[in-house]
């Protein structure tokens, strides 16, 4: 048997975290995905399978980079998009990657927005 590349074993270790979590119209789930230069974040009604809102490193106005610091802006930014459509809970999904580095501050901007998790 082959060995698995670092992404098939995120994508499995992804969706062992999805058998326990889903997104609710109360409760949609906040999917985080990190590249080696980017990082964007969406919230998710898994019902309906519709995104409500999303943010990126990549969008020009929100002039964040791919480090710890732009994804506390995506993340702060995430958590004021959120709150516009009145959404103040929300379940976390790492996507697979540790909690740690970007994708906890990541969280940690979302939360000084205003999401609970």
């Amino acid at each position: 048997m082959a060995t698995k590349t670092r992404r098939e074993s995120r994508i499995m270790r992804h969706v062992r975290i999805r058998k326990h979590l889903s997104g609710t119209p109360e409760r949609p789930r906040l999917a985080v995905f990190r590249s080696l230069k980017h990082i964007s974040a969406q919230i998710i009604d898994d019902t309906t399978g519709r995104t409500l809102c999303s943010a990126s490193s990549l969008e020009k106005e929100l002039g964040a980079t791919g480090n710890k610091e732009g994804a506390r802006k995506v993340g702060q930014e995430l958590g004021r998009r959120a709150l516009e459509l009145g959404l103040k809970k929300v379940v976390f999904d790492r996507g697979g990657f540790r909690y740690h580095g970007r994708v906890a501050s990541l969280a940690e901007g979302a939360r000084e927005a205003g999401l609970e998790f």
